[in-house]
């Protein structure tokens, strides 16, 4: 068997696991929202803060947060007060549907409405697995530069949501939005652009309201690459015009 005919093998298991996992949480009534960036977008800061929000408004959120090493980003989570797990991936660069699945056995609180998966911080990898999302976010700052949606069609054109975050920096990043907005267009046509910052609290609402509307309905985007509802699409990379 060639390398890429394992490669196919392993994301087929996993996107079997992610059905049946995505089918157990819709029959307890979860939404999970995968949140998918580089490292360094702000995206713990950012989660901490809708955590918080929900908190305050009584609507009963999780999260399950991933790392190579360290449980830092599981301490700054739970100051939310919502319950929160640390899963070390020991290496591994990106999380899978049954490390997650695992995880959540005899853990997650019966009346989880969402529950958010921060996952390793990269864009190549996790952008391959189906964890049993509902809703799947790929989040950039604006530090990060226009070009990265081409850079990484694969992660961007399988998004239902694309959140830009740290937009209190766009001018001394000298950062041009309309560029980035119409590099997001080629790779994935219609999919939605949140502006947020944690720093700020802009887009903290939208993007609470946005994953509570997930539990109810499908997301009304369908990005080119979804990862489901028949299997996940396995390509290269996204189509770029």
């Amino acid at each position: 068997m060639c390398r890429s005919d394992v490669r196919q093998a392993v994301l087929a298991k996993n996107d079997d696991l992610a059905a049946t996992l995505r089918g157990d949480l819709a029959r307890r009534g979860v939404a999970l929202v995968n949140l998918l960036s580089s490292p360094g977008s702000g995206k713990t800061e950012l989660l901490g803060r809708v955590l918080a929000r929900a908190v305050e408004r009584g609507v009963p959120v999780a999260a399950l947060t991933a790392d190579l090493a360290t449980e830092n980003d599981a301490v700054r989570l739970a100051r939310s007060g919502a319950p929160v797990q640390q899963l070390l991936t020991d290496g591994l660069c990106h999380l899978e549907a049954r490390q997650v699945g695992t995880r959540l056995d005899g853990w997650l609180p019966p009346d989880t409405a969402v529950l958010f998966v921060e996952n390793v911080g990269n864009l190549v990898c996790p952008a391959a697995y189906d964890l049993g999302e509902t809703l799947r976010i790929v989040l950039m700052a604006v530090t990060e530069g226009e070009d990265k949606p081409l850079k990484y069609p694969t992660a961007f054109g399988s998004a239902h949501l694309v959140v830009l975050t740290k937009t209190d920096l766009a001018g001394p990043a000298g950062f041009d939005e309309a560029a980035f907005r119409a590099n997001v267009e080629r790779v994935n046509p219609g999919v939605e652009i949140v502006r947020s910052c944690a720093r700020t609290g802009a887009g903290v609402g939208i993007l609470l309201d946005h994953a509570l509307a997930a539990r109810d309905t499908a997301p009304p985007h369908r990005p080119p690459l979804a990862p489901h509802p028949h299997g996940h699409h396995h390509p290269a990379s996204a189509p770029v015009a």
